[in-house]
């Protein structure tokens, strides 16, 4: 029991560190092409606001479109989405 306990630690421990160095990387990657100008994206999204009635009903309105700023990134760096993630949520409600 306590080999296994040592295993699923040493796991753990791998699988964390394993998280912070692509997490570097890709801060080092995305600062490099954002130095080039290639770092910052735009998508073009449809905004709609959901609005509670009276009665459990709920009004949906098209607010229209608008382009959100993203990076080219896998995690999310400078309060800004990756594109990856905005590009396959293009719909966002208010």
């Amino acid at each position: 029991m306590r080999r296994l306990w040592g295993i699923l630690l040493w796991t753990v421990k791998v699988l964390v560190v394993a998280a912070l160095v692509l997490w570097a990387a890709d801060w080092a990657i995305f600062h490099v092409r954002a130095a080039r100008g290639h770092g910052y994206g735009t998508v073009l999204v449809q905004e709609y606001l959901s609005t509670a009635l009276k009665g459990n009903k709920n009004e949906y309105d098209f607010l229209g479109t608008e382009q959100v700023m993203c990076v080219h990134s896998l995690f999310p760096h400078e309060a800004m989405p990756p594109c990856w993630w905005v590009q396959r949520h293009t719909t966002q409600w208010e």
